[in-house]
């Protein structure tokens, strides 16, 4: 029997936690689902990751207000995926920061991800209808930028291509955490449809060299402590390690890609069928992965009509 598409039967809400993970410093998270990280300043807040709508901005709102009555002025979004940053306009916020390439991407593809997002996460676009339209950043940058929220300092920082191209980190010397986007989860599928699987360990590696206490990462529950860090950053990298490398083996011999789907479910269903969104994004990314190994290095855009297509031919 086929599978739902993606995570279209996926429609039960997920508990939310609100963990602090420095001095005012806190995760919200929600069991799988994407999370979004808050910076409390001396004068003012920055949000890390939007949300898809502006009705779920709004719980996190709802968050930041049981904490803090200051205005929340900064928005910063680690990559472009709509369920990252269509929810942008409810926190009121008069910067929104991305990378350059980030926002030449929402140029190139902002609108067909929009789109292949709405069909495979129905539940995450509730009240859909409040987006005013695709986020666009008032300010961006390519390798690095501080952000003062008073005398407290936030570093922006482009460590490598990994989940996206445009991928960037906030890292709060001031308490020694760093969150990730989705360049790092914890008992959570990596969505790779759009990742580089070459670069993606190294930029880990990137991350680990920071040594940091805490990392808010993409999806899953807050890293507090240095054991629980680097084995989030082991965990995540043996993900994108072991689909792959039985994917490219595939690819590089003339099989189809049928058969690298085969290979990577051999592989990574004993390790990770467990984890959130696993099936969702098996077949994405074990696309990407034979692309790659066929050196596409661009990922290719996904409208809705090539994600049922491809979940068709693999989940189907």
């Amino acid at each position: 029997m086929a599978k739902a598409f993606a995570s279209t039967n996926d429609m039960e809400d997920k508990k939310i936690s609100f963990t602090e993970v420095g001095r005012d410093l806190y995760a919200f998270t929600a069991e799988g689902d994407p999370n979004t990280g808050v910076i409390i300043g001396d004068d003012s807040v920055m949000i890390i990751d939007a949300q898809a709508t502006p009705r779920l901005a709004n719980m996190v709102v709802e968050k930041v207000r049981s904490v803090t009555d200051k205005p929340i002025s900064h928005v910063v979004l680690t990559h472009y995926h709509a369920v990252r940053v269509l929810g942008a306009s409810a926190y009121g916020a008069s910067q929104v920061i991305m990378s350059e390439k980030a926002r030449s991407m929402v140029v190139e593809r902002g609108q067909e991800d929009w789109d292949s997002e709405f069909g495979r996460f129905p539940r995450l676009f509730q009240g859909h209808e409040s987006i005013p339209g695709l986020t666009w950043p008032t300010t961006t940058f390519n390798k690095r930028m501080s952000v003062y929220l008073g005398k407290r300092r936030v570093d922006l920082m482009h460590l490598g291509r990994a989940h996206t191209a445009g991928d960037i980190v906030a890292y709060v010397g001031d308490e020694n955490v760093m969150f990730t986007g989705d360049i790092v989860e914890y008992h959570s599928a990596c969505y790779c449809g759009d990742g580089h699987f070459h670069d993606w360990p190294k930029t880990i590696e990137a991350i680990r060299s920071w040594d940091v206490d805490a990392i808010a990462p993409g999806r899953g529950d807050a890293l507090v402590g240095k054991e629980m860090v680097n084995a989030a950053l082991d965990n995540t990298s043996d993900f994108v390690r072991s689909t792959y490398l039985p994917a490219a083996r595939v690819a590089l011999r003339g099989g189809s890609l049928k058969e690298a789907w085969d290979a990577v479910r051999a592989e990574c269903d004993p390790k990770f069928g467990d984890y959130a969104i696993y099936e969702h994004c098996l077949p994405f990314n074990v696309s990407r992965a034979y692309d790659e190994a066929l050196d596409v290095d661009t990922p290719r855009i996904w409208t809705a009509e090539r994600d049922l297509d491809m979940w068709n031919k693999l989940q189907g």
